[in-house]
């Protein structure tokens, strides 16, 4: 079945994200494998700073999360959906430099988690974790490999987008969340 586009013509960019698509479910998959092969260590890096590696992951993640709103907010302003229809010249920058640094600070936690703990199904609360998690940087995989085609349909990269989002939402809400409830507030 096409896709039609809004001017009611069939869409021939969405074949285009089949392989991105294919690409990040394979690293999706490796790494839920790895992760459920791997026998966890229950040690992984820790990050100078804080009083261990759960206090380094959430804050970490939380950090991200914030660097992930300005994310969407820099994405609707380049969209014109807030503020003036001509956004500044500088939001494209801030778009991407906060998607990087955002992307970089999981590094860490996502080597704790896969090295350290694995893939868990303990609770709903853990499995819901451990599947975002792993879902997390296929659907990464796939926006970054978008990003590079031409012809894309001018929904793809808001819904991919909009993904990696509510991952790294679902992510933070089933750890970091979680932790500061259940521990309280500390570094």
């Amino acid at each position: 079945m096409n896709q039609v586009s809004e001017a009611g013509t069939p869409s021939r960019g969405v074949p285009l994200l089949l392989v991105p698509f294919l690409v990040g479910a394979v690293v999706s998959v490796v790494l839920g494998v790895y992760a459920n092969v791997h026998a966890p260590t229950g040690v992984a890096v820790n990050v100078a700073g804080f009083s261990g590696p759960l206090e380094a992951k959430v804050w970490l993640t939380s950090a991200a999360l914030l660097l992930a709103v300005v994310q969407v907010v820099s994405a609707l302003t380049m969209y014109g959906k807030i503020g003036r229809s001509d956004p500044p010249t500088w939001i494209g920058a801030v778009h991407r430099w906060s998607g990087r640094a955002a992307f970089l600070l999981t590094i860490p936690v996502a080597v704790h988690c896969l090295y350290a703990l694995g893939f868990q199904t303990a609770t709903p609360r853990v499995l819901i974790h451990s599947a975002a998690g792993t879902l997390f940087f296929g659907a990464f995989t796939v926006k970054m490999l978008g990003l590079r085609l031409n012809g894309l349909p001018g929904w793809a990269l808001p819904v991919l987008g909009g993904a990696l989002f509510t991952l790294l939402v679902a992510l933070w809400w089933t750890s970091s969340l979680w932790f500061f409830t259940t521990f309280g507030v500390r570094i």
